[in-house]
C-alpha cells in the first residue's frame, strides 16, 4: 500500500507538465506584451524524430503549408494582424513526399505574430493552426486551437473556447504560457488468437506505445521500482487453463531516472503470449486483464487496469507454417529444373571433377564440395533477404498487378524466350564474369564462394527467368516468403553437387551433354513465350481494350503448344538444334502430352470452360466474345428477382453499385451498399476479395463455383460482394485519406478494399472469402484459395445455416 500512495503522489504531481497530443506534433502557446497595446502571439511546435512541419510558405501545389486563421469577427472589432506571421529558420531542400523542393521544420519551431489591441475591454484572442507533418512514408494533418490570455485584463464574461483563469499577471518582455492539461493514454492493446493442437491456442497481446514513454516488463523490483506488468486471466479454470507463464518480446535494459536503478521496459512496441488449453469446447470468449505502468524520463501514470477480450470462434490458423512448406516445394522443383539446362547440367561432372581432383584427399574434395553447395544456398538466399527487407508485400503487389510491370515482364520473357529458341544469346558483360573469375582462382574458402557466384553468374540466362518469377510470385506474398522461395530454389540446385561429390561413381550414370540440352532449353523458350502473353493479357484486363479476349489469347496459346508439338517430334529445327535421325521415346511421349494439351484447348474457342487451365486466360464472363458458347443467346436478363417464390418482390439493386459477375451472378462492388441490401433482403453476405488480375481467383469461379450446388447458392443464398483490391479507379479527393492503421495512402478503390481486408483480417492475399450476417460480423473463418469443391461447398452451407439459425 505504500508503495502505491508514493507512486500516486508522483503521477500527481506530473500532470502540471505542458499537454501532450496524440500527434507527431505538440504545440504550446505564450503571448508577449510589447506595449500596452501591442504583443506577439508566440507558437511553439516540438516534432518527433524523422517527423517534418512545412513553412507557412509553400509554393502551389507543393504540399499542404502550416497556416493561422483568426476569429474573422472578434479581429475586425477587437484587434489587428500586424505585418505576415514570422517563423524561425527552417531547412530548405529537395522533399521525397511531395517531390519539390520546400521549407520545413525538424525539431522544433516557433511561429510569432503581432497584433495590434483596438478594443479595450479585449481580455483574449483565439486561433487556429492548421498544419501537415510528414516522415518518409507518410503524412498527417492535424488542428490545434489556442486562446491567448491578454494581461493584465479581466474578463466580464467568459470568453468562448478560454479555459485559463480571468486574471492574468501583467509581463513586459516575458511570456505567458497556455497550458491545457490532458488525460495521458500512452500504451494501446490489441489481441490475436491462434489455435493449436489438442484444442490449445495461442493468445497474443499486442502493446503499442507512445514515443517518449515506456512500459515496464514482468519483472518486479520490489517496493522502490516499477510496477510490473502483470496478466490476470479471468474466470480460468472453469473452462480453460493456461499452460506454462505468460512469455514477453525482448525488452531494454538501461538505467531509469525517475526510479535511480537499471529498469527493462518496451519502447513502442511489446507482444506478450499465453498458451491455453480449453476444457469446455462450448466456450467463445474469454476475457484478461493487464495491470501496467508506464513512465516518460518526468514522470509516471498510476498502474492501470485494461481488459482484453479474445474470441475464439475467430481464430487464426497456423496457415504460415504450410504456406511456407508449400513456396519451398515450388521453387526446390523449379530449381531442378533449371539443372536440366545448358547453362547448368555440363558444370556439374565438371566442378565435382575438379574438386575431387585438386583436392589432396577425398575427405578435403567432399568438404570443398559441400561448401561449394552451401555458398550457391547463401548467394540466392541472400537475394530473396534482400527482397524481403527493401520491398513490403504492398509494394510488390502494387507493383505485380500495375500495368507498367506487367508490360515489362512481357518483353522481358519475350526476349529470353526468342533467347532459349536460339535467335541470340544473352549474356553478362564478360568484365563482370572475368572478375568473379579471377577471385574463384585465389583458392581457400574465398575462392570457392567466388566459384559458386561464377555459377550464378554464367547460369544468368537460364535462372533468371525460373527463379525472378519465383522470388516475384514469393515477394508479393510478403513477410519471409522471398527467403524461403530462394532457399528452395538454391538447394534443389546444390545437392548434385554435393551428392556427386560424395559419390564420384555415379557421375558415369549422368548422360552425357548433347542435342537433348538444346531441346529442353527450346521447351523452356515456348512455356516462356506462353507466359509472357499471360502477362501481357493482365495489361489489357486492368486497361480494358479487349485486344486479348479469351478467344484470342486462347488462338495464340493453341499456336505456340502446336508448334511446340511439332518441334517435338522433329518436324520443325531451330538454329541450334543437332542434326535429328529419329526421336527418342522419351521425346515423343511429351511430344503426344503437348498435342494433347494442344487439342484439349481447341473447343475453348467456341465457348468450354477449360477448367485445367483457367485463370490463365482471361476470364469467360465479361472477356469473352462468347461467354455462353457459340450461337447460345441468354434467355433472360441478370437480374435478382428469381422465379421462385421465395424470391419474390426483391428491392431494386442500383446498377452503379452491382455488376454482373461470372456465370451471370449480380456482385456488389461496394462493402456498405452490399451488406444495406443484405438487410433489405435479410441473406447473409458472402465477401470475395479478389483482383482484376487474379489468377487463382478466376480458378475458384471457373472449377470450384461450379461444381455442386455452389453456383445455386451463390446466387439465390447470399448476397455476393466483390471487392477488387487492384481496382486502379481513384476514389473522390472528399474520400481520399490517410490511413490510421496501415500508414498507407488511400487514392483507389483498390487500396480501400485493399487496406479493409488487410486490417480486418490481416492479409492482403487474394482470393479470400468470408460470410457474414447482416450487421457485417463473420459467421466463418476466412478461407482462401481452395480447389477442393466439396470442402468449399460444405464452408459455404455452414456459414448460411449459420445465418438461418440466427434469424
Amino acid at each position: 500500500m505504500k508503495k502505491l500512495i508514493t507512486l500516486l503522489l508522483l503521477c500527481v504531481s506530473s500532470f502540471a507538465v505542458h499537454a501532450q497530443i496524440n500527434d507527431p506534433v505538440q504545440w504550446t502557446s505564450e503571448i508577449e506584451k510589447i506595449s500596452d497595446t501591442e504583443f506577439n502571439l508566440i507558437y511553439k511546435a516540438e516534432i518527433q524524430t524523422k517527423w517534418r512541419l512545412y513553412s507557412q510558405y509553400l509554393g502551389e501545389g507543393s504540399g499542404y503549408p502550416t497556416a493561422f486563421t483568426y476569429d474573422s469577427v472578434q479581429q475586425a472589432n477587437s484587434f489587428k494582424l500586424v505585418g505576415k506571421s514570422k517563423e524561425s529558420k527552417g531547412i530548405t531542400k529537395f522533399d521525397k513526399v511531395f517531390q519539390a523542393e520546400l521549407t520545413y521544420f525538424i525539431g522544433t519551431a516557433t511561429f510569432t505574430q503581432k497584433v495590434k489591441i483596438t478594443d479595450p475591454n479585449l481580455t483574449s484572442i483565439t486561433s487556429d493552426v492548421r498544419y501537415q507533418s510528414c516522415d518518409d512514408e507518410k503524412c498527417v494533418l492535424g488542428d490545434e486551437i489556442f486562446t491567448f490570455k491578454i494581461p493584465g485584463r479581466k474578463a466580464t464574461t467568459e470568453t468562448p473556447g478560454d479555459k485559463q483563469e480571468a486574471d492574468a499577471t501583467t509581463t513586459t518582455g516575458s511570456a505567458y504560457q497556455n497550458e491545457q492539461p490532458k488525460v495521458f493514454d500512452p500504451v494501446q492493446w490489441s489481441s490475436v488468437i491462434y489455435k493449436l493442437p489438442n484444442d490449445e491456442y495461442e493468445l497474443v497481446m499486442k502493446a503499442t506505445v507512445e514515443d517518449k514513454w515506456h512500459l515496464y516488463s514482468q519483472k518486479s523490483y520490489g517496493d522502490d521500482g516499477p510496477f510490473p506488468t502483470e496478466f490476470t486471466f479471468l474466470e480460468e479454470g472453469k473452462k480453460y487453463s493456461t499452460v506454462g507463464k505468460v512469455e514477453e518480446s525482448e525488452t531494454k535494459e538501461v538505467f531509469d531516472k525517475v526510479f535511480n536503478k537499471k529498469i527493462s521496459f518496451y519502447e513502442g512496441k511489446a507482444t506478450f503470449t499465453q498458451k491455453i488449453k480449453v476444457t469446455d469446447t462450448v466456450l467463445k470468449n474469454l476475457k484478461a486483464e493487464v495491470l501496467f505502468m508506464v513512465c516518460d524520463d518526468e514522470k509516471c501514470l498510476p498502474p492501470t487496469v485494461k481488459e482484453i477480450s479474445f474470441d475464439l470462434t475467430k481464430a487464426k490458423k497456423d496457415k504460415l507454417n504450410r504456406s511456407l512448406w508449400s513456396t519451398f516445394f515450388i521453387a526446390f522443383i523449379l530449381g531442378f529444373g533449371v539443372l536440366l539446362t545448358p547453362c547448368v547440367f555440363p558444370m556439374i561432372p565438371m566442378t565435382v571433377s575438379f574438386f575431387t581432383k585438386q583436392s589432396k584427399n577425398r575427405a578435403a574434395g567432399i568438404k570443398n564440395a559441400l561448401l561449394y553447395g552451401l555458398f550457391i544456398i547463401v548467394i540466392y538466399t541472400g537475394l530473396g533477404t534482400a527482397m524481403s527487407a527493401l520491398f513490403g508485400s504492398n509494394f510488390m503487389y502494387d507493383l505485380s498487378t500495375g500495368v507498367t510491370f506487367n508490360l515489362i515482364m512481357f518483353f522481358v520473357l519475350l526476349i529470353f524466350a526468342f533467347s532459349f529458341m536460339g535467335a541470340f544469346e544473352i549474356m553478362l558483360p564478360n568484365s563482370w564474369m572475368n572478375k568473379v573469375d579471377q577471385q574463384s582462382n585465389r583458392g581457400g574458402i574465398i575462392g570457392i564462394f567466388f566459384m559458386a557466384l561464377a555459377l550464378a553468374v554464367v547460369s544468368f540466362s537460364c535462372t533468371f527467368p525460373i527463379a525472378g518469377t519465383a522470388l516475384l510470385e514469393a515477394a508479393t506474398i510478403g513477410g519471409i516468403t522471398p527467403i524461403i522461395s530462394m532457399l528452395g530454389f538454391s538447394t534443389a540446385i546444390a545437392i548434385p553437387f554435393a551428392l556427386f561429390a560424395v559419390f564420384p561413381g555415379w557421375l558415369n550414370s549422368l548422360p552425357k551433354s548433347g542435342g537433348w540440352l538444346n531441346t529442353v532449353k527450346v521447351v523452356l523458350g515456348f512455356l516462356e513465350l506462353a507466359f509472357a502473353f499471360k502477362f501481357l493479357s493482365m495489361v489489357d484486363i486492368v486497361l480494358g481494350t479487349h485486344f486479348l479476349d479469351r478467344e484470342v489469347f486462347l488462338a495464340i496459346w493453341i499456336a505456340i503448344f502446336g508448334t511446340l508439338a511439332m518441334y517435338l517430334f522433329g518436324k520443325i529445327q531451330l538454329p541450334h538444334d543437332s542434326p535429328l535421325q529419329k526421336i527418342s521415346v522419351g521425346r515423343a511421349s511429351l511430344g503426344m502430352l503437348v498435342l494433347a494439351f494442344t487439342l484439349y484447348m481447341l473447343p475453348g474457342l467456341w465457348g468450354a470452360p477449360l477448367k485445367i487451365i483457367s485463370g490463365f486466360p482471361p476470364p469467360m464472363i465479361g472477356y469473352s466474345e462468347s461467354p455462353y458458347g457459340v450461337g447460345y443467346k441468354k434467355q433472360v436478363q441478370a437480374s435478382v428477382n428469381y422465379s421462385d417464390a421465395k424470391h419474390q418482390e426483391q428491392p431494386k439493386i442500383e446498377h452503379e453499385v452491382s455488376h454482373e459477375g461470372p456465370h451471370g451472378i449480380i456482385a456488389f462492388l461496394d462493402y456498405e451498399k452490399g451488406l444495406e441490401y443484405a438487410k433489405k433482403v435479410n441473406k447473409p453476405v458472402m465477401i470475395d476479395f479478389t483482383g482484376i488480375t487474379c489468377v487463382n481467383c478466376r480458378k475458384m469461379e471457373e472449377q470450384v463455383w461450379t461444381e455442386g450446388n455452389i453456383l445455386s447458392m451463390i446466387k439465390n443464398d447470399v448476397v455476393l460482394i466483390s471487392l477488387y483490391a487492384d481496382d486502379r479507379t481513384e476514389l473522390p479527393k472528399e474520400e481520399q485519406y490517410e490511413s490510421k492503421a496501415t500508414g498507407n495512402r488511400i487514392r483507389t478503390i483498390g487500396d480501400k478494399w485493399k487496406e479493409f481486408q488487410q486490417v480486418r483480417y490481416n492479409t492482403n492475399a487474394q482470393p479470400l472469402y468470408i460470410v457474414q450476417d447482416v450487421n457485417g460480423k463473420d459467421l466463418t473463418e476466412p478461407v482462401a484459395y481452395t480447389p477442393d469443391p466439396v470442402a468449399y461447398e460444405k464452408w459455404l452451407k455452414d456459414g448460411i445455416d449459420k445465418f438461418d439459425k440466427n434469424k
